[in-house]
């Protein structure tokens, strides 16, 4: 029998309806493991993701931290191993034995310092894929050091350096020569990129220190008695301190000699006025500063205290002004006439002071003797001089003609054909009288008439700084330099043990000191002038 035609459709649609069913039950299924392998793939790069921000962060702290640790390191003030600084900065921060190399390299007036270190970090989702942690390196490294140079060259130029030398063939003033010229040669070679920055200045010393006319003259307040020599007497007090002002007050050093009988021209004056005697200052001129050094010549006393006092002056921002001065006399290269740079600046400062003694005697004019009117007449005419004594009978002594007169020789009063005298005598002053005559020869030849003539006329016309003043002075000078920053060298060429002991005392360390002999005096300076160099190479 035919089915009607709408049951033959319902029956079609029931059948349509349970496949449906059927698929859509057999597609849930598979729509279901799409959703959690995408779930678990989005788990997994999200936990990646926080697995390498953790990481990142770790890295970064650590890298943050070996940053750190080498700057503190390298800072040339930190006087502790570098190790012990980057090893404490790591256990500050937790981070402790993660350090894998600390790597030092010290330079004259500087430091570097190479540091690597390793972290394995954990991971909490990248475990699931294999991978357990994740391994962080740092490496970082510090330089701190100086830019330009500043120089003092504080060279001693007694009497003592006129002998020969133990071992060298010279004599100790001619091999103070060779390594000086080679050490500013050195410095200051033109074919040398790296010489930009670098200043020179020259303190010569002996019994004193010539300043020199065109540097004494820009210090305001300075005692006027004369103006044949350029030497000034420090106070103790000026030895504490680097510095020296403008307008300090300064009393300038008597003219006149204690060593020689000399007359028309004293011969060894206590302040030295001969060729290559006054400082140099700062300079990058090699022409001249070899022109100084090759007239170098040696005579007097040592006084290293007052050549450190001259020497440290010159690389104190304090003298400045005079720098700059000097600078518009065209003494001084006009690119430095803003030197001595600040203490704080990157500028290396270097004193290298060379003694080849110890201090001795540093002797000065009795006061009232300084200055005013002498009891002497000189008559340049006919080379006379007369002495006027109070108490004489009559006042006036000539002691060329061991005659007592009533005036001056070449004076009478009144002047006639019959006692008419060549030439006119003229009174001294002191400075003017100590200027022609020895003190030595002054009592021995103006006053051999007074019995007390060698007490009052020598013994008793100065006072004198001794040898153990001058040590602690030259304490004092050499403290104050360090104590700024200031890196003293020091150089005993064959000197007797007090004075190496003095050198040593003033030098930064005992690094800083060389004790030489001979030839071997062209290799300090050379090896000091080696550090410098590859200083500024690394710069």
């Amino acid at each position: 029998m035919k089915m009607p035609k709408f049951l033959r459709e319902s029956k079609s649609g029931a059948k349509s309806a349970l496949s449906a069913r059927r698929f859509a039950k057999s597609e849930d299924g598979t729509f279901t493991i799409f959703v959690l392998l995408g779930f678990l793939v989005i788990l997994a790069s999200t936990g990646a993701g926080v697995d390498l921000m953790n990481f990142e962060r770790d890295r970064a702290n650590l890298q943050s931290t070996l940053d750190r640790a080498v700057l503190a390191a390298a800072d040339l003030d930190q006087k502790k191993p570098a190790r012990e600084i980057v090893d404490a900065y790591f256990e500050k921060a937790g981070l402790g034995g993660k350090i894998t190399s600390v790597v030092v390299e010290e330079g004259f007036g500087s430091r570097k310092v190479s540091a690597t270190a390793e972290a394995t970090i954990k991971t909490h989702f990248m475990h699931f894929s294999g991978v357990n942690s994740l391994t962080a390196n740092a490496a970082s490294t510090a330089v701190e050091s100086i830019g330009a140079v500043e120089i003092s060259l504080v060279l001693d130029i007694s009497g003592s350096m006129n002998n020969y030398s133990s071992s060298g063939g010279k004599s100790k003033i001619a091999l103070l020569q060779d390594a000086a010229t080679e050490f500013v040669t050195l410095m200051l070679d033109s074919d040398d990129p790296n010489r930009t920055g670098i200043s020179i200045s020259i303190v010569p010393y002996a019994t004193q220190v010539n300043a020199g006319e065109p540097i004494l003259s820009k210090f305001t307040n300075v005692t006027a008695e004369h103006n044949y020599s350029h030497c000034v007497n420090f106070i103790p007090e000026q030895y504490s301190d680097a510095d020296l002002e403008r307008d300090d007050t300064l009393e300038r050093t008597a003219h006149f000699d204690p060593f020689t009988y000399s007359e028309g021209s004293i011969r060894t004056p206590v302040c030295p006025v001969r060729d290559g005697s006054a400082i140099t200052p700062v300079t990058d001129n090699l022409e001249a500063l070899t022109k100084q050094i090759k007239a170098l010549t040696a005579t007097g006393n040592t006084s290293i205290d007052v050549g450190m006092k001259w020497g440290v002056a010159f690389l104190d921002p304090s003298v400045r002004g005079i720098v700059s001065d000097l600078a518009d006399d065209n003494i001084v290269p006009n690119h430095f006439r803003t030197r001595p740079s600040d203490y704080n600046s990157d500028i290396l400062k270097i004193v290298i002071v060379m003694t080849d003694g110890q201090n001795t005697d540093q002797y000065m004019l009795n006061p009232s003797l300084r200055e005013g009117l002498s009891d002497v007449w000189y008559n340049a005419e006919a080379s006379e001089y007369t002495v006027y004594h109070s108490q004489g009978r009559p006042n006036f002594f000539w002691p060329q003609q061991n005659t007592w007169a009533d005036h001056p020789f070449g004076n009478p009063d009144p002047e006639t054909p019959a006692n008419e005298e060549l030439g006119t005598a003229v009174r001294l002053t002191y400075p003017e009288l100590f200027n022609r005559v020895s003190l030595a020869w002054n009592a021995r030849y103006n006053y051999y008439w007074q019995s007390s003539a060698w007490a009052e006329w020598y013994s008793k016309a100065y006072a004198k700084v001794e040898t153990s003043a001058k040590n602690q002075r030259t304490k004092h000078i050499c403290d104050a330099a360090k104590d700024e920053g200031v890196i003293v060298y020091g150089i005993a060429f064959e000197a007797p043990r007090a004075g190496y002991k003095t050198i040593k005392d003033c030098a930064s360390s005992d690094s800083h000191v060389y004790n030489v002999n001979g030839l071997d005096l062209e290799d300090a300076f050379a090896s000091i002038a080696s550090s410098i160099r590859k200083l500024r190479l690394t710069q």
